[in-house]
């Protein structure tokens, strides 16, 4: 008798295939102070479940407040935040307060909703202007999408941390196991036919199995193309017809 296939064990949902949310700092939400004040940088904290740093900033009251941090900031330094905060690298203040063409991130979709937007480590946007019939801020985005916000929308000044991490390879195998052991993420991603004929239909030496299948088919057969229309090369017509529209596209 076979094995699982390891989508049916990951559906189970037993706990070796859980998020461990136990480890994770939590979500990163602006909760602003009746007025602007000025933090101090504590800590940077390495959150496991991102890849930018969160720095812990504390105000002269007590006040503990953690924000996701800008690139080139250190322990140490003063940061405003507040609705009227002025535009410096690693502040948090409103859209509407920014000069064109200064990188933002974290930004919020709706006043209030604790940021939405280039939240990814080494992403910004860019502010590109304001309306002037509506008054709105015209935003773009990494994807150079351009977003129509509201000026009291809150952003962090600067450009989120952590970028350039893709640059550095992991070089080994156990390295890349721990990253992604920390976030209980399924790797390494083995392929059915490497497997064995036990663990999965197209494992084994002798094959000749389809590997289309029905969308009415049970989990456990459910492995290689669901439902496709086709699979293969494209030969003939279809082949002729796409090489031309390639082609067409180039041109």
């Amino acid at each position: 008798m076979g094995t699982r296939l390891i989508q049916q064990r990951r559906g189970k949902g037993s706990p070796a295939f859980k998020s461990p949310g136990h480890r994770f700092f939590g979500n990163i939400h602006y909760k602003l102070p009746s007025e602007t004040m000025g933090g101090k940088v504590l800590r940077f904290i390495h959150d496991p479940a991102r890849d930018v740093l969160v720095a812990e900033l504390l105000f002269p009251n007590g006040w503990k407040f953690h924000t996701l941090a800008a690139e080139g900031i250190a322990v140490g330094d003063i940061l405003q935040v507040g609705t009227d905060a002025p535009a410096l690298r690693g502040c948090v203040t409103r859209l509407g307060d920014v000069a064109d063409g200064t990188p933002v991130f974290n930004v919020e979709s709706h006043p209030g909703d604790g940021g939405k937007f280039s939240r990814a480590s080494g992403t910004s946007a860019f502010k590109i202007g304001e309306d002037e019939d509506t008054g709105r801020v015209n935003l773009q985005l990494s994807s150079k999408k351009v977003l129509s916000l509201s000026p009291n929308c809150i952003a962090t000044v600067g450009i989120a941390s952590g970028g350039g991490r893709l640059e550095k390879p992991f070089m080994k195998a156990g390295t890349k196991y721990h990253k992604m052991h920390a976030m209980n993420r399924y790797w390494p991603d083995v392929r059915g036919r490497a497997m064995s004929a036990y663990d999965h239909p197209y494992g084994g030496r002798t094959g000749g199995k389809p590997t289309s299948v029905s969308h009415g088919a049970p989990p456990g057969r459910k492995a290689g193309h669901i439902g496709a229309r086709r699979t293969g090369r494209n030969k003939g017509k279809s082949a002729r017809a796409s090489n031309s529209a390639s082609a067409q596209g180039k041109s």
